[in-house]
């Protein structure tokens, strides 16, 4: 297995307290990396050893510029943007709660806009950065159920189309990752959330799931993570404007 090498930069990733967020600052930080997290799940302001933790609700922009903030004053730089911190609703396309919409839309893309534009002077004016956003294989395909989240992560992908080819010239690359069916609480949630409305149970649509994956088997976050470190390292240093699956093959486009 290839050692990534981190060290000396510095990786802000959102949501990094659980799921796949949880695994890409574990993976980045093992890669010798400083990691920020800004998760709203954290209780207080934390540090050890190359890691900060802080409490952060990423839909508010005044709090993803101070995450970003936090970085710099803490560790110089902000070398590695991980957009990981996404959420979810589970309902029929004519019965989609207002709320819903502003909370997935807030948070699954604005505070992608927030905490980039926080970021991009500082690589800007080091003429090097990463900027990496977890979308979905639901920016790239219609899942029932889930309109509200498929339109956010469609968003996302055009979103980091729009930064690559802005930022290109200033050797800012910025890569989506788009995974599959993932191992997490939110996952499970919404397979009991979906079971409900579709007469069904949690176990069913998990082996209903399975079947639809080339490989057999859903992801785990640490599937994602690898991926993410690929882009963050020298050996993705000619790519931008992409969107990456991982999917064990459900998704081939």
């Amino acid at each position: 297995m290839i050692a990534l090498d981190f060290s000396g930069q510095t990786a802000v990733v959102t949501g990094g307290l659980q799921g796949i967020g949880k695994a890409i600052a574990q993976l980045l930080h093992r890669g010798g990396a400083n990691v920020v997290i800004g998760d709203i799940a954290a209780r207080a302001r934390e540090q050890s050893l190359r890691q900060l933790v802080l409490r952060t609700d990423v839909a508010s922009r005044e709090q993803a510029h101070q995450l970003i903030g936090a970085a710099v004053e803490t560790f110089g730089s902000v070398d590695i943007l991980v957009n990981s911190c996404g959420v979810s609703a589970m309902s029929a396309v004519d019965a989609m709660s207002e709320a819903d919409w502003q909370r997935i839309l807030d948070v699954n893309v604005k505070a992608i806009g927030w905490l980039s534009e926080a970021a991009i002077p500082l690589m800007r004016a080091r003429k090097a950065g990463r900027i990496i956003n977890i979308a979905s294989q639901a920016g790239k395909n219609g899942y029932r159920l889930m309109g509200q989240y498929v339109a956010s992560k469609h968003a996302v992908l055009g979103l980091t189309k729009v930064m690559a080819i802005e930022l290109a010239r200033d050797n800012i690359l910025v890569n989506a990752v788009c995974p599959g069916i993932v191992e997490t609480e939110m996952k499970w949630r919404e397979r009991r959330e979906g079971a409900e409305l579709r007469g069904m149970t949690p176990e069913a649509i998990y082996a209903e799931d399975c079947s639809q994956v080339l490989l057999g088997r859903t992801a785990q976050p640490a599937d994602v993570a690898g991926v993410v470190a690929f882009l963050a390292s020298p050996l993705a240093a000619y790519m931008t404007g992409q969107a990456i699956n991982v999917t064990g093959g459900m998704t081939m486009h």
